[in-house]
């Protein structure tokens, strides 16, 4: 029996469209969210993340700004456009897009972010708040993770989740969010041994190693719910053909393309294997902009008094 499909486009659009009539209550109070964008330079890449925030801001209601610093911007003149956002009552949300341009100290500027406007949650003060179990900005892969699993009605108290990758944004968020919910977690990483054995014991599989196809069906307890958050580009015709041997449609896709998607689980194991999965593309990676509307609107909330009730 094939696995069960968790559609994460259809969890993402549930999530808008909440949003958008929290949005309009608050917009009435006369307390509309917003966000501030910051792309400095000129990363294509970049270019097209922001655009697609800033329509997601205009879809839900959020008023969005767009700021757009020069490739030859200092760390000085980052820092100054921060600090004016962080004065700006009217801006409840600020987004850095990294890769900033090489001169810039990334490191600095982000922690110059006031952290009640860190809708990455990425600042160590927001970092402190989630793993104290205090109301804070979440990472938005992570609280995007928890959302599939919530609304997919998978079980997670008392469950053992293995968490395979322990990066500042994904890893141990996720880890301390699923402890939270009463979890039993394991952390895995590159110097982990017997890593396989030990993620074949769990009931939760959350793969975030940045490895295209790593986690086959050796990894995976039959029956168990695997997150992948990978996005990995394949453009050579051996690793494709290799990887999906038994999916004739993509490797068609491939040589229309010349490129195609994979995430960190081998695509046809996890098919056979679990018992739910998250596909790549269409699974994690739409919740990531939703989750990023959720906290704006959250810093709203938690910035402002008389917004109404604060979303759990």
């Amino acid at each position: 029996m094939a696995a069960r499909l968790l559609n994460g486009n259809a969890i993402r659009d549930q999530i808008l469209s909440e949003l958008r009539a929290e949005v309009a209550g608050m917009t009435a109070a006369g307390c509309r969210p917003g966000l501030a964008a910051v792309l400095a330079g000129q990363n294509p890449a970049s270019e097209v993340y922001v655009r697609n925030k800033i329509k997601a801001c205009e879809s839900v209601g959020i008023y969005s700004e767009k700021i757009t610093p020069p490739e030859t911007v200092s760390t000085q003149q980052m820092l100054d456009l921060v600090s004016q956002l962080n004065a700006r009552d009217e801006i409840d949300g600020i987004l850095v897009q990294l890769p900033l341009p090489a001169q810039v100290d990334s490191k600095r500027v982000l922690l110059a972010v006031d952290p009640a406007k860190d809708v990455d949650g990425f600042h160590p003060f927001n970092i402190g708040l989630l793993v104290t179990q205090r109301p804070g900005l979440v990472a938005c892969t992570p609280a995007g993770i928890m959302e599939i699993l919530k609304r997919s009605h998978i079980p997670v108290s008392g469950r053992r989740a293995v968490v395979l990758g322990r990066s500042d944004i994904v890893g141990k968020p996720v880890a301390f969010l699923l402890l939270h919910e009463n979890a039993t977690v394991t952390i895995c990483h590159s110097r982990t041994e017997n890593l396989a054995a030990i993620a074949r014991e769990a009931d939760i599989l959350i793969a975030a190693i940045g490895r295209p196809a790593m986690v086959t069906r050796d990894f995976i307890r039959p029956g168990a719910t695997v997150i992948d958050v990978g996005t990995n580009r394949l453009d050579n015709a051996a690793d494709v053909e290799r990887i999906f041997a038994g999916m004739p449609s993509k490797i068609e896709q491939f040589r229309e393309k010349g490129s195609l998607l994979v995430g960190d689980v081998h695509p046809v194991d996890v098919v056979e294997t679990a018992g739910a999965y998250t596909p790549v593309p269409g699974g994690v990676g739409p919740l990531t902009i939703s989750m990023l509307m959720a906290n704006t609107v959250k810093a709203a909330r938690l910035r402002r008094g008389g917004c109404g009730v604060l979303r759990p």
